[in-house]
């Protein structure tokens, strides 16, 4: 069946015409087929069939929470044979215009949850009914078969730029399943597991949450917002089987006090992606989900999900030790080929993205063939390197890796965005290693540490963290400082470190770093905040 698979189309409808019967989509008390499914998907792409006069849509927003319009409307747009663009519900009038605006949307699915959608400059169909049969009740035959072509694009995701402007990340059929042929395959999915979603739609390791549910026969079940701040309580009351997200995740239940050894008997199959995965993290997760792998993803959306990955033993005493304190992020799945240039990842391969919607936001992106600076006035070719903006290091090397080619199966570290290494004092210094020292201290389940000019035009470090409790309303405890200075050179000890009851994270879970700056230089820091 893989053979088949060209598109995301293909790995849905071989599978609902394989297990018509198996659920598909549990959304609360909601619940649906994949023969269900596979119905609603072709008439909600007639109801958006009918909003464009008949004429198939290119490119198609989708502004949805998680209800049955979203998922049965990101089926629909692909039965279109057209490309999925998703919106956040909650983001702002400007944004969800720019992209609307950058993408050229023909059409914007939504599901009424946005209150200015009819501000964005598209056509909007708004399917508001919740209930399958609700819907139903008003929608046209099925639209006419369309067919996409490996080559054209499954989605469009807006990832945010160094400019502030988002930058539109195409990524074609062909991209998404090559990677799906090897990560569905190794995550282990299949008819009666329940696979999480703990992603939005606009955060790519949502495909793999769909994917891996809708290309097996195993059923989708996503998390509310409810469940999102009770994720224990989430995994265990819906019986999961199979878990991704991000690794902040973790220390939240851990804040909980709910990520008690053996307190998730259920679950198989575990990753983590979208940041570093802390070996503390890994550790809680693993006592917690005693029958379950725990694997530690990374890969930017213009390599198409995940790039790399690593299964941690069963055996704790095995597990690798980093000087950064995370777990590697693996080697480069087989399909893929790597270079480093001073130290900074270059991938390319069958999931490398064909280059930005605008292609003005290629240069300074990709390397040549032969690892000279690309010129972006000339074409771009699948034997350019992507450069990923994320140092590594080979986790067994015991000097700075070489630039070149990396040996197949290399299994490599994450040390940082190349932005995160920083001059102080006329050192350098790797953010992550003043973190993973701070985790380390009695207390501290997370950290974070950025470099903050001074008024003489120097850098200092500062750090937040978080513990099991909130931050002390009265007399702060002792400094972290003077523990820190047991650890690190006094070059690399934060001049300042604040205990918060939570870490700054983005929409898509990551840690919000410009957050914590703002934070930092606040001149009104919240009482019992300061260490």
């Amino acid at each position: 069946m893989e053979d088949e698979r060209r598109t995301l189309d293909d790995w849905f409808t071989l599978t609902a015409a394989a297990f018509p019967d198996a659920v598909a989509l549990e959304l609360g008390d909601t619940t649906l087929t994949y023969h269900e499914l596979h119905a609603l998907a072709d008439h909600v792409a007639g109801r958006l069939l009918d909003r464009t006069s008949g004429v198939r849509p290119r490119r198609v927003g989708l502004l949805a929470a998680r209800t049955t319009v979203a998922y049965a409307g990101y089926l629909a747009v692909h039965r279109l044979g057209a490309t999925v663009v998703p919106l956040g519900p909650g983001s702002p009038l400007a944004r969800n215009a720019r992209v609307t605006t950058a993408a050229g949307l023909d059409v914007i699915l939504t599901d009424g949850s946005c209150d200015h959608a009819a501000l964005l400059p598209a056509p909007v169909l708004t399917l508001t009914a919740t209930e399958p049969d609700a819907l139903a009740a008003t929608r046209p035959p099925g639209p006419p078969a369309f067919r996409a072509g490996p080559d054209d694009l499954a989605y469009v995701l807006f990832t945010s730029g160094s400019t502030g402007t988002p930058k539109g990340v195409p990524v074609s059929h062909r991209n998404v399943c090559a990677y799906l042929t090897h990560a569905v395959a190794h995550y282990g999915p299949g008819p009666g597991d329940r696979v999480s979603q703990t992603f939005d739609l606009t955060f790519d390791p949502s495909v793999l949450d769909l994917y891996a549910a809708w290309g097996t026969g195993a059923t989708l079940v996503p998390a509310t917002r409810a469940d999102l701040l009770r994720p224990v309580r989430y995994a265990a009351t819906r019986a999961l089987t199979h878990w991704n997200s991000v690794p902040s995740v973790v220390t939240l239940a851990q804040r909980l006090r709910a990520l008690r050894p053996g307190s998730l008997p259920g679950l198989r199959r575990s990753m983590f992606c979208g940041e570093p995965l802390t070996l503390r993290q890994a550790r809680a997760w693993a006592l917690a989900a005693e029958h379950s792998t725990v694997d530690n993803a990374y890969g930017p959306t213009e390599l198409t999900i995940t790039c790399t990955g690593h299964r941690l033993p069963r055996d704790h005493a095995a597990w690798p030790r980093p000087a950064n304190g995370t777990v590697p992020i693996g080697a480069l799945h087989p399909t893929l080929e790597g270079r480093l240039l001073d130290g900074e990842l270059c991938v390319r391969g069958p999931q490398r993205f064909a280059g930005y919607l605008d292609p003005a936001d290629n240069a300074g992106r990709f390397l040549t063939p032969d690892g000279a600076p690309y010129d972006s006035a000339t074409p771009l070719t699948d034997a350019h390197w992507y450069r990923t903006g994320d140092r590594v290091s080979p986790a067994r090397a015991a000097s700075p890796p070489a630039d070149g080619p990396l040996p197949p199966g290399t299994v490599l570290v994450h040390l940082g965005r190349v932005d995160q290494q920083v001059q102080v004092h006329g050192y350098r210094v790797e953010l992550g290693e003043v973190e993973a020292a701070l985790r380390t201290l009695p207390g501290v389940l997370d950290a974070v540490v950025v470099a903050l000019p001074t008024p003489d035009g120097s850098t200092e470090l500062a750090a937040v963290h978080t513990g099991m409790d909130d931050p002390p309303a009265a007399a702060p405890g002792p400094d972290p400082r003077e523990a820190l200075r047991e650890l690190l050179p006094p070059y690399m000890v934060p001049s300042r470190v604040t205990a918060v009851a939570a870490i700054p994270l983005t929409t898509n879970g990551k840690t919000d770093r410009q957050a914590v700056q703002r934070l930092l230089t606040s001149d009104d820091p919240r009482p019992g905040e300061g260490s």
